[in-house]
C-alpha cells in the first residue's frame, strides 16, 4: 500500500498556524511581487476567486467581504513543509518528498493493520503537532492514493483520511473522476480523450490495453494500469539531483542602470549556487539572462542573455557571483528599464566526480573551499543570506511584498510573544 499525505490549502494554512482569528475566513496568498492569487482557502473559492486570478482584477471582492490578503512568505512555508515531514516519517521509513506540501509514504510490508484507522492518526497527529490541516489518502497505488487525499477534501466525514481498496469502491470513484484531474494526465493527453469521448477515469481504465499503449506512450499505459490497480510508478525516497538550477525574478519597479541590475543578478547567483552545494553539485556553465517588460508594446524591448563556461567546474559563492556580474555588465544596454532578470546553472556533475586538472593553484581552490564552507555554516546557523558580499548590496531583492507576514520560524526578530 501507498500513502499520499497532501496539505490543504498549505499556504493559506502555514498563514493561519500563528493567525487562528482567520479560521472560517476567505484568505488569499499572493505570487511572487504580490501579482496573482495562487492560494486560496476555501472561504475564498466560494466568493468565486479563480485560482491565478490577477489581484487588481479581484479588488472589488476582496474589499467587499473583507478577504485577508498575504504576499508570499516561502521562508515560512519551507520549514512548515519540512515539520509535517518530520511527522511524516514517523510514521513509514521511506517518504518520498513529492512537492512542498505533498509526500508518499511506502506502506508496503505493514499489511494487516487498519490502513483507514491509520489514513486519520496521521492527519490527526500533524494537525495536533504543527497545526496543517494534511488530507491522508491510502491505495494500492500511488495514483489511487493520490485520488483517495483529494477524496477527504471533499467529504469531511472521512476526518482526514481515506482507505480505498475495494474494487466496488475504486470504481464508484473513478466514474464520478474527471480524467484531466487524474495524476499523469496532461493536458495534450486530456484533450485527446476528450476528443475520443473518454471524460472519467473509468471511461479511460476502459481502453484496450494495447490501444493505450499505443496513443499515450509508456507514461500513459502507467496511469492506465495504476488506475487499474497494478502499481508500476517506482517509490523514490532519494530525491535525484537536478540537471540544471534556475533562479529568477521579476522586479517590482523597472531597474534601468547597470549597478542596480547588477547587484540583484548577484543575488540570484548566490542563491542558486546555494541550491547548488545543497546537492553537492558543481555546475561546468553559467547563462545570465535580462528581460525588458513584454507587457510594454511601446517600450523598447531588450532581452538578452550570455553562457559563460567555468574553467573548472565549481560551487564557490565568489567565483560565480563574479562571473554572474560580468555577464550582466556584458548584456546591459543603456536606455532600457529591465522587468526580469536569472542565472541558469547546467551541465551538473556530482562533486564527488569531479576530478580538478592538474594545473588549477591548489592553494587558491582550498582558499575558495574553505570560504564556501564557512559561508554555508553561517547560514545554516542564522538564516539564508546572513552573509553576503560587497557586490550583492546591502539591500533585499526588489520585489513587491507590503502584505508579507512575519517570518515567525526562521527569524529570531520575528518569534511571536505571548503576554500573560
Amino acid at each position: 500500500m501507498y500513502a499520499l499525505a497532501d496539505c490543504n490549502n498549505f499556504f493559506v494554512s502555514c498563514e493561519r498556524v500563528f493567525r487562528p482569528d482567520l479560521d472560517g475566513k476567505p484568505v488569499i496568498v499572493l505570487s511572487s511581487n504580490d501579482g496573482c492569487a495562487v492560494a486560496r482557502s476555501n472561504e475564498a473559492k466560494a466568493l468565486g476567486i479563480p485560482m491565478g486570478a490577477p489581484l487588481f482584477k479581484i479588488k472589488d471582492i476582496v474589499k467587499a467581504n473583507n478577504v485577508q490578503v498575504f504576499s508570499s512568505n516561502f521562508a515560512l512555508y519551507g520549514d512548515m513543509s519540512r515539520r509535517v515531514q518530520e511527522v511524516l516519517r514517523t510514521y513509514s521509513p521511506c517518504v518520498e518528498h513529492y512537492s512542498i506540501d505533498e509526500a508518499f509514504l511506502d506502506l508496503r510490508g505493514m499489511e494487516g493493520i487498519d490502513f483507514q484507522a491509520y489514513a486519520r492518526e496521521i492527519s490527526a497527529m500533524c494537525r495536533k503537532l504543527t497545526r496543517i490541516p494534511v488530507s491522508v489518502g491510502i491505495a494500492p497505488t500511488k495514483t489511487l492514493a493520490k485520488i483517495a487525499s483529494k477524496l477527504c477534501k471533499q467529504y469531511p466525514k472521512l476526518q482526514g483520511g481515506c482507505f480505498m481498496y475495494r474494487p466496488q469502491d475504486v470504481e464508484k470513484v473513478l466514474r464520478k473522476y474527471p480524467v484531466g484531474d487524474v495524476w499523469g494526465i496532461g493536458r495534450r493527453s486530456q484533450k485527446k480523450l476528450q476528443n475520443m469521448g473518454i471524460q472519467t477515469a473509468w471511461d479511460y481504465v476502459q481502453i484496450p490495453e494495447e490501444a493505450v499503449r499505443k496513443l499515450f506512450a509508456l507514461p500513459g499505459y502507467r496511469t492506465w494500469k495504476e488506475l487499474k490497480g497494478i502499481p508500476c510508478i517506482e517509490f523514490e525516497d532519494m530525491v535525484e539531483p537536478k540537471q540544471s538550477i534556475c533562479v529568477s525574478r521579476s522586479f517590482a519597479k523597472e531597474i534601468t542602470d547597470s549597478a542596480t541590475l547588477c547587484e540583484q543578478v548577484a543575488n540570484f547567483a548566490d542563491s542558486a549556487a546555494s541550491k547548488l552545494r545543497k546537492q553537492g553539485s558543481l555546475a561546468l556553465e553559467m547563462y545570465v539572462f535580462v528581460m525588458t517588460n513584454r507587457f510594454k508594446e511601446n517600450a523598447p524591448q531588450a532581452n538578452a542573455g550570455i553562457c559563460i563556461p567555468f574553467p573548472d567546474a565549481t560551487a564557490d559563492y565568489r567565483t560565480v557571483i563574479l562571473a554572474a556580474i560580468d555577464g550582466c555588465r556584458r548584456v546591459f544596454r543603456p536606455g532600457f528599464g529591465y522587468k526580469k532578470a536569472g542565472v541558469i546553472f547546467s551541465k551538473l556533475i556530482q562533486a564527488e566526480d569531479f576530478t580538478r586538472s592538474i594545473f588549477e593553484d591548489e592553494e587558491a581552490a582550498f582558499k575558495e573551499a574553505k570560504l564556501s564552507g564557512a559561508i554555508d555554516s553561517i547560514n545554516r546557523s542564522f538564516g539564508e543570506g546572513s552573509v553576503l558580499f560587497g557586490s550583492q548590496g546591502d539591500d533585499k531583492i526588489k520585489v513587491a511584498n507590503e502584505h508579507s507576514s512575519p517570518h515567525y520560524t526562521t527569524l529570531w526578530t520575528d518569534i511571536p510573544s505571548v503576554k500573560i
